[in-house]
């Protein structure tokens, strides 16, 4: 008897209806996020999957366009391509060089908002996070201002002493490229920095002073080592970022003969898929995606690799 009052109408015991209670309000709480994934996320993914295996075929030149299964042509096609495994090369010269300035920029200024030393951190914070806040179009069309022979206010500093550098020349812009993305996304990575410092508790400081330990060795020696994975993380960004490269590089075509339409990989992609060739589009979209996977999960391997020295 007594087991049976403790039983639900249904039969169920309570801890079981109200642990699927808890998990129908949970599947309806993630239901809008999960919806949202599904179809911004892993539909487009499928999508450009499946163009990828696929090219356009008419029966004659005004005929009906008619899909049909490509096999890997697409992507024979596309690594065949001199322009797009260039721009592969570029970016990744490009994140080899951009990547750890930006991040020792953002370790550094992260590092100086911590110090007890400084004051008004709250104005540094709102000042290096500003450039992020400025929409990536704007920020070019600035720089690109500051780059243009004619009207640069660099070029008239650097006038007296003789020097008229060429900013936007096939040499240089690729470095005029990415002093912008360092310009925008120092001060962000640098907030991501300076939080996980701000986690760190004050103990660790207080023991290392007694000690002996100066504000040097507990910087190098203390704060980012514990923020390492903070720096993975910022690290992982930049390097999916610099593959993602397109808004910079596209305003500077407008000013600079040297940038090309298919500059970056994303610029090659979206040139092919403007001309209407939407397999091989896709197609470049899945390597750069592929590239994307591979480097981050080397990424990773390596400073696993370094913090287990």
């Amino acid at each position: 008897m007594i087991a049976t009052a403790s039983q639900t109408v249904a039969g169920a015991p309570p801890d079981t209806a109200v642990a699927s209670s808890s998990a129908r309000a949970a599947w309806l709480l993630l239901a809008p996020f999960l919806i949202g994934f599904a179809v911004f996320y892993v539909a487009p993914i499928v999508v450009a999957v499946v163009k990828s295996f696929t090219t356009v075929t008419r029966t004659s030149t005004y005929g009906r366009p008619t899909e049909v299964f490509a096999g890997f042509g697409n992507y024979t096609a596309a690594l065949g391509d001199d322009g797009f495994t260039g721009s592969l090369g570029r970016v990744l010269l490009f994140g080899a060089i951009q990547i750890p300035v930006m991040l020792g920029l953002a370790l550094v200024l992260a590092l100086a908002l911590d110090s007890a030393k400084v004051r008004l951190r709250r104005f540094f914070r709102l000042a290096f996070f500003l450039p992020y806040a400025v929409p990536g179009v704007i920020a070019a069309v600035m720089w690109g201002f500051f780059y243009a022979p004619n009207l640069s206010p660099i070029n008239q500093l650097l006038d007296p002493l003789g020097i008229q550098p060429d900013l936007l020349s096939g040499n240089v812009i690729l470095y005029s490229i990415a002093n912008i993305v360092t310009w925008t996304f120092t001060g962000y990575n640098m907030l991501i920095l300076y939080s996980s410092l701000q986690a760190i508790p004050p103990q660790l400081y207080e023991a290392a002073r007694l000690d002996g330990a100066s504000g040097w060795a507990i910087a190098w020696r203390i704060k980012v080592p514990i923020i390492a994975p903070s720096l993975v993380l910022t690290g992982v960004f930049s390097i999916i970022g610099t593959f993602q490269l397109f808004t910079e590089p596209q305003v500077m075509a407008g000013v600079s003969s040297a940038v090309s339409s298919s500059y970056t990989p994303s610029m090659a992609a979206y040139a092919q898929i403007s001309a209407q060739n939407h397999g091989l589009g896709a197609a470049m979209s899945v390597l750069v995606t592929l590239v994307i996977a591979v480097l981050s999960l080397l990424f990773f391997r390596i400073t696993r690799a370094r913090a287990a020295l």
